[in-house]
């Protein structure tokens, strides 16, 4: 075998056993939603999870707890879902739940991400949280 067919011969080998390694090793996509209460405002952030049932709540002031479930596989699955629960005496209440795709419809012009702005309402304490979501590559990935 001639020697530059030896090298590229190499080379998929290589890469055929280093490039799904790299792959999974990339770093995902983000969901971040500006959540704003009381005055307030902080970013809650999500990475893709395999599984929602470990996915923990954030509280937010004394009273809302936040949730974010970001899958994005398998694709019959794949979803962003918000959850807002209120925390109360008798444990947590929902009180607002979106599901949105995954990936989300590309929003051209859009100045709350792919949610728009929400406000969740909570009458026994006279609560308002509002927040929106948008999708943004992990920490030390690049954009595309």
């Amino acid at each position: 075998m001639p020697a530059h067919r030896r090298l590229i011969a190499t080379h998929l080998l290589l890469c055929g056993s280093l490039c799904p390694q790299l792959a999974m090793s990339a770093p995902a996509e983000t969901v971040g939603c500006h959540v704003t209460y009381g005055g307030a405002s902080r970013l809650v952030e999500a990475r893709p999870v395999a599984s929602p049932y470990s996915v923990p709540v954030t509280e937010i002031g004394s009273y809302f707890l936040f949730r974010i479930v970001f899958q994005n596989e398998p694709a019959e699955l794949a979803a962003i879902k918000v959850y807002v629960l209120a925390a109360r005496d008798n444990g947590p209440t929902p009180i607002h739940q979106a599901t949105h795709p995954y990936p989300p419809p590309a929003a051209k012009h859009s100045l709350y991400g792919f949610t728009g702005l929400n406000h969740v309402y909570e009458s026994l304490r006279d609560g308002e949280l509002q927040y929106w979501c948008g999708l943004a590559p992990a920490a030390g990935a690049e954009e595309s």
